[in-house]
């Protein structure tokens, strides 16, 4: 009875329907989609790069293991939590989030052991990886940033009047954020 009643209302507001909003959130769920693969893509290339910076590391004999581990583990954890992009919710994006949190926390224990390293920080290899890898967590922010903007747009599009009853009738969900990692708001201590 209640998807008759969908149906009829769709039914009798076929007419009307071009001027509704209906393309257009499908256009903005469509570039939602979009923007999700691009920031997919900028955090597989981050994850692309770490074997070869662990292998350009691992050169150097005296190098902590268990750093390197760190790394090689958090990397494997990253890359296999995925999001389904039909369903981003706010909890899947935060689960994702988690997952490349620790990877990026390996890393950067990773850069603060390597500068004990006068030999290693001088090799041509790791000084041009520790630069792509740099250059890659750029893309990573200016695409989440992207996507942030999309989402909000497509979540406002969807509150709003009359395509909030479009958007209802057809199963337009909310789609969630990237968020600051809590604790993000206070500086790190920096201790010498």
């Amino acid at each position: 009875m209640k998807n008759a009643f969908k149906i009829l209302i769709v039914v009798m507001a076929l007419p009307f329907l071009s001027g509704c909003g209906y393309n257009k959130l499908v256009t903005q769920d469509e570039a939602i989609n979009q923007a999700w693969s691009q920031v997919e893509n900028a955090y597989q290339r981050r994850a692309d790069l770490i074997p070869n910076l662990v292998e350009t590391v691992k050169g150097y004999a005296n190098f902590e293991k268990s750093t390197l581990t760190a790394v090689i583990e958090a990397r494997a954890k990253a890359t296999s939590v995925t999001i389904d992009p039909s369903n981003m919710s706010p909890e899947a994006i935060q689960n994702f989030q988690s997952a490349q949190n620790g990877l990026s926390s390996s890393l950067a224990k990773l850069m603060v052991v390597v500068e004990q390293y006068p030999d290693l920080k001088a090799n041509q290899n790791f000084l041009e990886l520790q630069a792509q890898l740099e250059g890659t967590e750029n893309r990573i922010s200016f695409e989440r940033k992207k996507f942030n903007d999309m989402v909000g747009a497509y979540n406002t599009a969807r509150r709003v009047f009359p395509r909030n009853l479009i958007a209802m009738i057809f199963g337009f969900k909310e789609r969630g954020y990237f968020s600051a990692d809590e604790g993000a708001e206070k500086a790190p201590a920096v201790k010498f």
